[in-house]
């Protein structure tokens, strides 16, 4: 690849608003709701104070649970995102509005409609994080069961956005025909297009075949990939190899990683306030649900300042109900190194836990971060960062007071949003359908 040195570049940045999971300290007093229209009128506003790019929402079809019973840290699940982004558009105005929205269980010409109307009435302000499921668990909810076959998931996902750019970009007749293998359809399209075109295209797969879509067809990869510097830079160059094969610029994919940022005005407080964070991320039910995944089973009658269960997990029973289970790894190899690391350094099942988690994201005073930061963006780990608040709907003030000044200060950071989409504000090209022939020369 090309020498990515960007000694101009700025960061850039987004909120992820999850709903209930543990790395968001719900049972903190000061902790809102996860469906109170106010926690995200109130963490959204402080993201546009701060001058972000985008308010990311996540999309659950269904409760999670682990085998069969509901996990009830998540039993009251979450508005759905076109709704909820609809709703702030009208008490914003720069900032961009990013959907969560799933292509198995959704109908493209219906779905192409509501992101084009998102967008529209946003002023330009709409995305689309696109998302694909083949599971029974979710499926059943559609009365559908696991219809959709695994290898077809990123099929589908293809041609559910060729389908929707088609519907967007229009026809000179008014008619849309798309045929694939998963779908056939004629849709007349309802909505005419927005100031930046299309919704801008977000994904974050991070398989093989989850990358090599990102690099076809989204404009914006998110990643997991938020922590470590080395990993992130190895993940961007990956995507970049990537979309150069799939006929683009390099840079036509901009990577958002995910991460959480702790802030104080000193590294020491800074490092203090994280090792508080991290405690209170894992509360006793959490320790239990936490263990019970690898257990495969339900261990909320145990103890949390226990000792570690003697007996070892049964590999049959455990299930992928509650998302992404610990992969590559036999979950009995993993009980025994908890449980000799437990008698070892005489933890218990909460500590022990709290002790497996590792440190998340960025720590340290807003000067310190924001060299770190810089340091990501101009040598190419990354274009900016998906911030994770560890309490809602405080969790953004620390990063607008303390970080962003110290980047705005050092030239890295836009001191006003000097456009109006979020296409202009991600410095993004036209919408891949929309483009003249190879105006951007491609670089291997």
């Amino acid at each position: 690849m090309t020498d990515l040195l960007r000694p101009h570049a700025h960061v850039h940045f987004g909120v992820f608003f999850q709903g209930v999971n543990h790395s968001t300290i719900w049972s903190d007093p000061a902790s809102g709701s996860q469906t109170d229209f106010e926690s995200f009128r109130q963490i959204i506003q402080t993201a546009e104070r701060g001058l972000f790019d985008a308010f990311f929402l996540g999309e659950g079809l269904r409760l999670r649970e682990q085998n069969g019973v509901l996990h009830d840290l998540d039993v009251v699940g979450r508005p759905d995102a076109i709704t909820q982004l609809a709703a702030l558009a009208a008490v914003t105005t720069h900032i961009g509005l990013v959907a969560t929205q799933n292509v198995t269980y959704n109908d493209p010409a219906d779905l192409a409609r509501r992101l084009a109307s998102l967008d529209l009435l946003s002023g330009g302000r709409g995305a689309w994080n696109i998302v694909t499921t083949d599971n029974a668990w979710t499926g059943e909810n559609f009365r559908r069961g696991g219809w959709l076959d695994h290898s077809l998931r990123y099929v589908r996902a293809g041609e559910f956005v060729r389908a929707a750019q088609a519907i967007w970009d229009g026809s000179p007749d008014g008619q849309v025909r798309f045929s694939g293998e998963t779908l056939d359809i004629t849709v007349t399209p309802t909505v005419p297009r927005s100031p930046q075109g299309h919704p801008v295209l977000f994904q974050a797969g991070d398989s093989a075949d989850g990358r090599d879509f990102a690099a076809s067809h989204a404009e914006v990869i998110f990643s997991a990939h938020g922590t470590d510097y080395d990993d992130a830079y190895a993940f961007a160059e990956d995507v970049r190899r990537r979309t150069v094969a799939a006929g683009r610029p390099q840079d036509d994919v901009k990577i958002l990683p995910g991460t959480q940022f702790v802030l104080a005005d000193t590294d020491d407080d800074a490092w203090e306030k994280a090792r508080w964070v991290k405690e209170q991320q894992v509360t006793p039910a959490t320790a239990l649900s936490l263990l019970g995944q690898v257990w495969g089973e339900d261990l909320s009658g145990y103890d949390p300042d226990g000792p570690v269960p003697s007996h070892d997990p049964v590999i049959e029973i455990i299930g992928e109900t509650r998302g992404t289970r610990r992969h590559g790894k036999d979950p009995r190899e993993i009980a025994q190194e908890w449980r000799a690391r437990s008698e070892a350094e005489n933890l218990s099942i909460r500590q022990l836990v709290i002790a497996q988690e590792r440190q998340r994201g960025f720590v340290g005073s807003g000067a310190t971060v924001a060299e770190e930061l810089i340091r990501w963006v101009r040598t190419g780990a990354t274009d900016g960062f998906n911030i994770t608040p560890w309490i809602i709907p405080s969790g953004l003030d620390d990063v607008v007071d303390l970080l962003v000044p110290e980047l705005q200060e050092r030239g890295a950071y836009r001191t006003e949003y000097t456009g109006s989409t979020l296409r202009e504000h991600l410095g993004l090209r036209d919408p891949l359908t929309r483009r003249t022939p190879s105006p951007v020369p491609v670089t291997a």
